[in-house]
């Protein structure tokens, strides 16, 4: 696979009509000197003394670039209220990792949020791997202000093992049930490993002791694009057949409503909308509600 191809096809999607007046919007923002930030809950940036004029083209910028999924993010006086409070996530996993002076890969990165949040431990490297101009541009919009040295690539899980570096720990975030063939991802999660290296992984799962998975017949939880939700016993197998080692739980998660939730920083619907409406045990097409399964594997 010719990434270098991909990649400059893919350095195209910048013109494409909804993006490209974004991509230039963000091209004139003015410069600011003097910025400092908090990689907090929420990530903060502030500064005591931008312009007015400053201000109000960072808020309208911000308003543009929606939907915010992860999040949230404060820039100056402008709270970005996203669909997901992604501390949740990144606080539960984060007693699991020591990320200091290790080369870091996030699939399925979305905006950046835990890449920014991962900056604190020092890490070697980071790079975000996500095939969405748009969730690119909110990104490079958030960078314009850290400055950080995360790289942004526009590729999926297929990529990974034709990347041009291994990692020694890869995190792989709301991503396996969105693969038709989850052996093969978890196999491409394997093969860009380091020796020692690990994945932290999580993905939907439905209760039960044998090696199932659940297939939903079109959607689930109003996702159109979800193949397979394992019981743990199954994520273990499939596991096995990519050549990991060793699995090991680390936390059990159902989604809440406090955790995904609709905001006005979103457009459309949200948890609230993909759950029966008399059985909050159930998704409206009546499968198990949403949980996670969050898992450590290493070869």
């Amino acid at each position: 696979m010719d990434l270098k191809k991909i990649r400059l096809e893919r350095l195209r999607w910048h013109e494409w009509k909804n993006i490209k007046t974004l991509r230039e919007n963000l091209a004139n923002l003015p410069e600011t000197s003097n910025i400092s930030y908090k990689l907090e809950n929420c990530i903060k940036i502030y500064k005591q003394d931008i312009k007015l004029e400053t201000l109000k083209k960072i808020q309208d910028l911000a308003w543009q670039l929606r939907p915010w999924r992860k999040g949230p993010f404060e820039l100056f006086d402008t709270f970005i209220d996203s669909e997901w409070k992604s501390y949740i996530k990144y606080n539960l996993l984060e007693p699991y990792f020591n990320l200091k002076d290790k080369c870091v890969a996030d699939i399925g990165c979305n905006n950046g949020y835990y890449l920014f949040r991962m900056l604190e431990q020092m890490p070697k490297k980071l790079v975000g791997f996500d095939p969405s101009i748009h969730y690119k541009t909110q990104f490079d919009f958030i960078n314009h202000f850290i400055k950080s040295p995360i790289e942004f690539e526009l590729l999926g899980i297929e990529h990974l093992p034709f990347y041009e570096n291994k990692f020694d720990i890869i995190f792989c975030l709301g991503v396996l049930y969105h693969r038709s063939d989850p052996i093969n991802a978890l196999k491409a999660l394997k093969n860009s490993l380091n020796k020692d290296g690990y994945v932290i992984l999580d993905t939907f799962m439905i209760d039960g002791d044998e090696p199932y998975a659940l297939t939903p017949e079109d959607r689930y939880s109003k996702i159109p694009n979800i193949y397979f939700i394992p019981t743990i016993k199954a994520l273990e197998n499939w596991c096995k057949r990519a050549k990991f080692t060793n699995f090991e739980v680390l936390e059990i998660k159902k989604t809440e409503i406090n955790e995904q939730r609709k905001t006005k920083w979103i457009q459309g619907e949200s948890l609230e909308n993909f759950l029966d409406k008399d059985n909050k045990n159930l998704t409206i097409e009546g499968y198990p509600a949403p949980k996670r399964v969050y898992v450590k594997l290493s070869i």
